[in-house]
Parts: C-alpha cells; structure tokens; sequence
C-alpha cells in the first residue's frame, strides 16, 4: 500500500516511523509549508503543496488525514471522490452534517473510512480495557479523567485558537480524546452532558473545561482538562463495583483490590509511537476488509457528546443526547 501524509505537523514523525515500521509506502507528504513537509517525509517521497494534486497524481492508494480539525470533512470527502481510502486524524469532524458527509462519500465511493482515535491503540488503555473485559474489577459504574493541556498563545499553532477553524478549544482538541477513551472503558454512549468551560490567557477559545457524563448502562463520568498546570497529568481512573483501575501512560495501569495493587502494565519503550504504529496497522487491515478498532458510529457520537458539551456550557443547562 502506497500511503500519502496530507499535514506535516506535530505527529507526521509518528507517521513516518510506524509507515517505515510496518513496510508501508509513504509516498508522498503534502503541506502548504513545503520546507515542513520536505522535513517530515522519508527520501524518495513526493512533495506537494496541494492536497488536491496529491489526489490527482497517482501516486498513492491512501491519505492520512493530518490537517485543522476544519479541513477534515473537506479533504476526506474529496480523497474518497477520487478513490483514495482515508485515515482522518481525531476530532472526526466539527459538525454532525460533516461526519455524515463524510461517511456517505465513502459509502458511495467504496473506500474506506477510518477515523484516528490513538487512545484505542495507547498501550496503557488497552491494559485497562483486557483486565475490564476479563471481569478484574467488575462492572465500571464511576470515570474520573483528568489531562492537563497548555493552551496559552504561542504555546501551539495559531489555528488551535480559532473555533472556526479548530471548532472550537480544549473540548474539543484535548477533551476529544478523553471522552472517547472514557466512553470506550465504560462500555456506554452518553445519555446526557453538563459541561462548564473557562475561557484564559487571552484566547477566543475555552482552555479549560469540566464535563459530566450520564452513560446509557448508567455509569457516570467526570472529565476534567486543565490548562497551564504546574505539572503534567494524564490518568483515567476506572471505578468498578468490585474495584478500581488507574490507567496512565508515563505510570503505566494498575488495579487495586481489596487492599493490593497489581500493575497491569509498566511504560515500556514510547507508548505513542507504538500506539500510532498499531493505528497505523489497523487502518490497513481495515482497507483489507477487517473491521477497525474505532467504528464511525463512535466518533461520531465522540462529536456529538463534544457539541453537547458546548451547548450545555452555553445554556448552562443539562444537554440530552437522543
């Protein structure tokens, strides 16, 4: 398979090394800063400064998708026009309408669609979810997620702080992940959101955020996003009626039980790359007809449960979701 980076950004070096891992052709690496897609691309691969002339080239039988959340829908219908399969980087979309689009274009098209939720390949959740399934701490009933983001100018690209173009702020860049890794431990959608964001540092877009989550199986959930800590945090703590589950990727996953503590999982090399190299993998197994670790129905509702979010910080009221 012959695969085409259209983004040149933070995550391309994973890209390129899981492509190089795997034995997959990137082809060619597409941005509209050439001297970065020049950077970001193994020797040999064509560079472009138009995604649409990628398309039309030939010469790839894929695209990763790796742009502003903005240029998501756009760039995955046109790939799926013109054949191309699609692996489109988290947040799905920034509508409800696009994801549709999104997933109709491929249907009609053929071509497969795969949305890239690295928290379903992070090998200290894929520990949680094994010990979850094998029943270790039974049904879980409680989430608490909290991530630490830094959202001060400067401290990304410019575009994250434009809700036209990103769709908004640390919801939904940072918070994206932790719903849907939330959700996908727990075994449920959401019923219903309540959310409360905080606008700092002098940016248009929320840093910071708190959503609750009332889940279909009636489990409930607290997810937090800070910006700007005094110190970084990524852990998802897994309440069950038997025990609890702590998963974190620079601690590793742990359960504890009546008094003992068992490590499910120590750190063990870099975690992200070898998430992004199992994703990687998993989008090609899917173009060959296996079904993804990630169904289009979850990221969509990953995107509904975010726009809820907004809705209900607006309203300040409860949002139900259908």
């Amino acid at each position: 398979m012959r695969i085409g980076l259209i983004g040149a950004g933070a995550v391309a070096g994973y890209y390129r090394h899981a492509a190089q891992e795997l034995g997959i052709e990137l082809a060619a690496v597409c941005d509209v800063n050439t001297d970065a897609a020049e950077a970001a691309a193994p020797a040999g691969a064509q560079i472009f400064g138009d995604h649409r002339e990628l398309y039309e080239s030939g010469l790839v039988d894929a695209v990763v998708v790796n742009t502003p959340h903005a240029l998501h829908a756009p760039m995955t219908i046109e790939a799926a026009e013109a054949g191309l399969h699609v692996l489109v980087e988290k947040p799905m979309a920034i509508s409800l309408e696009e994801c549709d689009q999104m997933v109709q274009a491929a249907e009609t098209s053929g071509t497969t669609l795969m949305v890239g939720h690295i928290q379903h390949y992070m090998p200290d959740k894929l520990a949680a979810a094994a010990a979850i399934a094998e029943g270790e701490i039974g049904q879980p009933t409680l989430l608490r997620d909290y991530r630490t983001t830094d959202y001060r100018t400067g401290m990304r690209s410019a575009w994250f702080f434009s809700k036209r173009i990103a769709g908004g702020g640390a919801l939904i860049n940072i918070g994206a992940h932790c719903i849907d890794r939330t959700l996908w431990l727990a075994g449920s959608w959401a019923s219903s959101v309540s959310a409360n964001v905080v606008n700092r540092h002098d940016v248009a877009v929320e840093t910071d955020g708190i959503v609750h989550l009332q889940l279909q199986n009636g489990a409930t959930a607290s997810i937090t996003v800070v910006s700007d800590a005094d110190e970084y945090s990524d852990e998802l703590v897994i309440v069950g009626e038997n025990g609890l589950i702590v998963a974190d990727p620079n601690k590793g996953t742990r359960s504890h039980i009546d008094g003992y503590t068992r490590m499910l999982w120590e750190p063990d090399g870099d975690p992200v790359q070898q998430a992004f190299t199992a994703e990687l993998n998993d989008f090609s197994a899917a173009i060959g007809g296996v079904q993804p670790s990630v169904s289009l129905e979850h990221a969509r509702h990953v995107i509904d449960v975010v726009l809820s979010a907004y809705a209900s910080a607006e309203s300040k009221a409860p949002v139900a979701l259908s």
